[in-house]
């Protein structure tokens, strides 16, 4: 049974279990979303009414999505403190809310909103820290005005995510602590800003890996792979990206593909990836990063432009232990 069927049949013993067959729809379109969120914290304050302590314990023993860490925020904080101070000049360090807007990722993004959760006052738990801070680019690209406009906006942050879906493979886990940038900015012409905000992200996130090597993190390896979501990029890609890249990193092999680019897709345009060899001869996938048109749409404007990418902090720290 797929996920939708048997959601699907969640829902009809719903509604036939109330009793109301267009509930759904009522609590969906008829009411405000401020009118929702009065009456779920009503339903909500009335169900812990009838909660014990075991009840609590209970929930925290069995809910997957309140478990520990398993990093200490000492291991955290030593890595953290390394990254941040590695990065290029321009970038603002900023520490998110731990919830952000209802909708930051399945409205900007192809993103099923069930793998973020929701909070009964209209917000949602922070699943994409990229999502928000490109929120939090489209307000100061937005209150700037002339030269001003022009600036690009360039943030980082060290949070840790909540996501609903399950992940299967080593090293996964419900909520985890990710490192992720983003640079915004208005288009160059012969795509110069992608040009030079890949090369800039690639760059941080392979001389952080070699720090963490050089730091005694068993890094064996790292490779990087470039994906051509449009064929009006390959060229900057072959003749500007790569070029670059190689040499600030001769020791690191490149590889490219060629991907597609249609408003379906997270990215557009260009994607990259990084991967890491631990001492065991295992190979993780640590960093993600591409363009996104997401400052395009918060703004309203096609000459926008928006790069980010993450590195699986977490996932780095528990597949790659120091002895």
């Amino acid at each position: 049974m797929s996920p939708d069927t048997k959601e699907n049949g969640i829902l009809r013993r719903i509604v036939e279990a109330s009793g109301e067959p267009r509930i759904l729809d009522a609590l969906a379109d008829k009411l405000s979303l401020t009118d929702l969120q009065s009456l779920l914290l009503h339903v909500y304050q009335k169900r812990t009414s009838s909660l014990r302590p075991a009840d609590v314990l209970r929930q925290y023993r069995n809910n997957r999505f309140v478990k520990i860490s398993n990093v200490s925020p000492a291991e955290i904080m030593k890595f953290d403190s390394m990254a941040f101070s590695l990065l290029p000049a321009g970038f603002q360090t900023v520490e998110l809310s731990p919830v952000s807007p209802l909708g930051s990722c399945s409205v900007l993004g192809p993103v099923d909103q069930n793998n973020a959760i929701a909070t009964i006052r209209n917000t949602e738990v922070l699943s994409d820290p990229t999502n928000v801070m490109a929120l939090e680019c489209a307000v100061r690209r937005r209150a700037g005005n002339g030269s001003d406009r022009r600036r690009e906006v360039k943030l980082c942050c060290s949070h840790r995510i909540t996501r609903a879906q399950i992940f299967e493979g080593q090293a996964t886990f419900p909520h985890f602590r990710m490192l992720s940038l983003c640079t915004s900015g208005r288009d160059r012409g012969s795509h110069g800003f992608e040009a030079e905000a890949a090369i800039e992200h690639a760059d941080y996130h392979l001389s952080t890996l070699k720090a963490a090597g050089a730091a005694g993190y068993p890094v064996n390896g790292i490779r990087a792979r470039f994906i051509v979501l449009s064929e009006n990029v390959l060229q900057v890609l072959n003749e500007s990206i790569l070029r670059r890249l190689k040499k600030l990193h001769p020791d690191v092999p490149f590889e490219t593909e060629t991907g597609t680019d249609h408003p379906g897709e997270y990215y557009r345009s260009l994607r990259f990836n990084v991967f890491a060899t631990n001492r065991q001869g295992e190979e993780f996938f640590l960093v993600d990063g591409g363009l996104t048109d997401w400052t395009q749409k918060l703004l309203n404007d096609r000459k926008e432009r928006f790069m980010t990418s993450a590195m699986g902090t977490e996932r780095f720290l528990v597949s790659f232990q120091r002895p």
